[in-house]
């Protein structure tokens, strides 16, 4: 069985060690949870094509700011499915590869190891460097591979399936011109300073 009968999953293959657990290749002919998977761990249930469509359509706050509205983005599934299967055909025809392991590749390049929070101690506050659990590594990549999307796409020529099919070629490069890559840049370099 193929994902919407087009890309096999059984020979993608997820090269980083602390994403392999995370990441889910399950092939389904349609992939719409219809949100069942609810839970402490219900993320790591759902394939990671339909967690992209999902992101999509509503790509989460940026800092403090609220979402963002855009023509595109609605609610509707079949539209969210469309631009990523646009996407995912144009990585396929310039890359000559399965576009499945192309994304994964950048999930994996674009997903940050270390990050930094606030430690109060004593009444101050420090930075301190900490290490990303898995399944938050994967929702920040997913999350930065969309937003840099957006910023490809926003009043600009290019519309939204193209710009994600750049960003995530890009991200898979290990690109600096990549969002997602340079956010995870920042994050590691933060936290090295942290230390």
């Amino acid at each position: 069985m193929k994902i919407f009968d087009k890309y096999e999953t059984k020979d993608v293959k997820v090269e980083d060690l602390g994403l392999q657990r995370v990441i889910n290749l399950n092939e389904k002919l349609i992939l719409k949870s219809h949100g069942r998977h609810t839970g402490k761990f219900g993320k790591l249930k759902v394939n990671i094509v339909e967690r992209l469509i999902n992101l999509v359509g509503v790509p989460g706050h940026r800092g403090k700011k609220h979402k963002l509205q855009t023509a595109w983005a609605s609610g509707k599934y079949s539209k969210n499915a469309k631009i990523v299967l646009d996407a995912l055909s144009r990585i396929e025809e310039k890359t000559k590869q399965n576009p499945v392991q192309v994304l994964v590749k950048a999930v994996e390049n674009s997903a940050p190891r270390d990050e930094v929070t606030t430690i109060e101690y004593g009444g101050a506050k420090y930075p301190q460097a900490i290490d990303t659990s898995p399944l938050r590594r994967l929702n920040l990549a997913l999350r930065n591979l969309v937003h840099g999307a957006q910023d490809k796409s926003f009043r600009k020529k290019a519309n939204i399936s193209e710009a994600l099919a750049k960003e995530i070629l890009l991200a898979a490069e290990g690109n600096a011109e990549s969002f997602a890559f340079q956010k995870r840049r920042d994050s590691e370099k933060q936290a090295d300073g942290a230390r």
